[in-house]
């Protein structure tokens, strides 16, 4: 059978797709750009319907629809593997729960820790004449997710960068379930807050050490986008980035023409991240960018991984 004939068999509506969810199962949504959108807005008209169902997410960037829906938490739940500012709001409200975690060890605890998922979905991109589904900005562990489902659905939006990879990066139709064509909404933006006169400083101090073939992580926020502006503006070559999470800052210092990873004793020329959020700059950026590698966290904050890139600079507030 072809993989357009495949895409049709499976292909379903949000509705049928939220109808698989019972009471008491764990969903998973996915992460961050690429939790799910349409089959959540499904899930949520079935608010009545379902009570103690435990969904799974982190480093969310907007509220889930089924968390408008029930201000009880009689019916949904989050667990979060990281939270952000819709996540605290649920924890604040009595209907969210934080994971305490090692990253590094997210796609490990799924496969050999967690309950069973009955309905894992997250958002892909359209699938490739190859029979391929791409994990777009959210490679970070989706792939364990999916290994360890009942029920495999992928939720295409048009509007997600196709991101090359790296490590457990794609998912074949032959391995999912079924197929949800969602309404193709922009990316989720993450722009930085600007930096303050203490980040410019702090910044200055941080950017002095850097020697050229230094290879990178930066995290989010103030001080380190102004660590990556005045990378922009400086004299530094031949920079390398190997990071959990990509943030427009790297694509800043790219442009500026200071990373080509000519020195990194692994993964040579690659820039290698985990999951990206940001503007659409960034998107754009990673977009069929194959200086770009996008890998599962178990490889990218792995310490015998790092252990083996020389002049390795983490920078974080």
């Amino acid at each position: 059978m072809s993989y357009e004939s495949q895409y049709k068999q499976k292909l379903i509506t949000a509705e049928k797709a939220a109808s698989f969810v019972k009471s008491g199962d764990w969903v998973d949504y996915g992460w961050c750009v690429c939790h799910t959108q349409a089959v959540d807005k499904a899930l949520a008209a079935r608010v009545n319907e379902l009570t103690d169902v435990k969904i799974r997410g982190g480093v969310a960037l907007w509220m889930p629809e089924v968390f408008k829906v029930d201000e009880t938490g009689e019916h949904f739940d989050w667990h979060s593997w990281h939270f952000t500012g819709p996540g605290r709001k649920l924890a604040e409200s009595g209907r969210g729960y934080y994971a305490s975690i090692r990253y590094s060890e997210v796609p490990r605890y799924y496969r050999e820790n967690v309950e069973p998922i009955a309905v894992a979905i997250c958002q892909v991109t359209p699938m490739d004449k190859h029979g391929y589904f791409n994990f777009s900005a959210s490679p970070s562990h989706a792939r364990a997710t999916f290994d360890v489902s009942k029920i495999k659905i992928v939720e295409v939006n048009k509007n997600l960068p196709v991101c090359l990879g790296g490590t457990d990066n794609v998912i074949h139709i032959s391995e999912v379930d079924y197929i949800v064509e969602g309404e193709n909404l922009p990316c989720a933006q993450l722009p930085s807050a600007p930096p303050t006169d203490v980040d410019k400083a702090v910044a200055k101090l941080i950017v002095e050490e850097i020697p050229n073939g230094a290879c990178l992580q930066l995290g989010i926020g103030g001080m380190p986008n102004a660590v990556g502006m005045m990378i922009a503006e400086s004299d530094l070559k031949d920079l390398g980035v190997h990071t959990e999470m990509y943030v427009d800052a790297f694509v800043d210092i790219s442009m500026a023409g200071k990373i080509n990873g000519s020195k990194k004793t692994i993964d040579r020329g690659r820039q290698a991240w985990a999951f990206a959020a940001g503007t659409q700059k960034c998107y754009d950026f990673l977009d069929n960018n194959p200086g770009c590698m996008a890998c599962t966290v178990d490889y990218t904050n792995d310490p015998f991984v790092v252990g083996q890139i020389d002049n390795f600079m983490s920078i974080n507030n």
